[in-house]
């Protein structure tokens, strides 16, 4: 399946030196539908997801991975992973423990509407 994914450089790395291609990643709630959270995954994040049933994301900010729930105890148990039809983009479903948003919410969606 990596073979499949398009990633987009690091933007915290703009000489690539790295070597760290992106993919977005959204966290849906498996049985409800609901959106939960957006992260970056890389393909080691993708593999170490695939392989612990943890969601394992890529900190741009902190240059380091990041197990969902390690610090917050806001577990996320991966049920699949899906590839969407341009390979530019993982659909993660998952068993949310908790809150997914760093801010305390359920999900990083409920700060209202924009404009019409």
């Amino acid at each position: 399946m990596t073979a499949r994914l398009k990633r987009s450089p690091d933007p915290d790395d703009p000489q690539g030196s790295s070597g760290r291609g992106l993919v977005a990643a959204i966290a849906q709630q498996h049985d409800t539908g609901e959106v939960l959270m957006m992260a970056w995954m890389d393909d080691e994040a993708l593999h170490r997801t695939l392989t612990t049933g943890r969601a394992t994301y890529w900190s741009r900010s902190r240059q380091e991975y990041w197990v969902k729930g390690d610090t917050s105890g806001h577990v996320q148990w991966v049920k699949e992973v899906r590839l969407d039809c341009d390979g530019d983009t993982l659909l993660v479903k998952v068993d949310q423990e908790g809150a997914a948003c760093h801010t305390g919410a359920r999900t990083c969606f409920d700060d209202g509407l924009l404009g019409a």
